[in-house]
């Protein structure tokens, strides 16, 4: 199975902000929900500028393994996202893949 979906919304995450696996698993209707979504970023490969730190547990909770999540907390301080607390403030920091982007707006041709 390819990830590319899942890729592809984890690079539109903004710097200095944070989703969850389960707002990208909803934004994408993805079988296995949030599990689905943790099994991509665990294959997250490198050199493809994914920014796999941005994805976060429910609740703004580090959920990956303590070698990693070192790395994921000392990644998310460079962009300005405190992680010293037990979670991450998701209404300060959160970033929702639902969000629609503005429309393109039309031009009429004159005639």
């Amino acid at each position: 199975m390819s990830w590319d979906t899942v890729y592809r919304i984890v690079k539109r995450i903004p710097r200095g902000r944070v989703t969850t696996y389960g707002e990208v698993a909803r934004a994408l209707r993805l079988p296995g929900g949030a599990r689905a979504v943790g099994y991509a970023m665990a294959a997250t490969p490198r050199g493809r500028g994914i920014p796999w730190h941005r994805v976060v547990g429910a609740g703004g909770r580090i959920r990956v393994p303590e070698r990693y999540a070192a790395l994921q907390r000392k990644l998310l301080q460079t962009e300005g996202v405190p992680t010293d607390g037990i979670a991450i403030d998701l209404k300060r920091y959160g970033w929702s893949p639902a969000t629609k982007r503005p429309a393109k707006r039309k031009t009429r041709q004159k005639r």
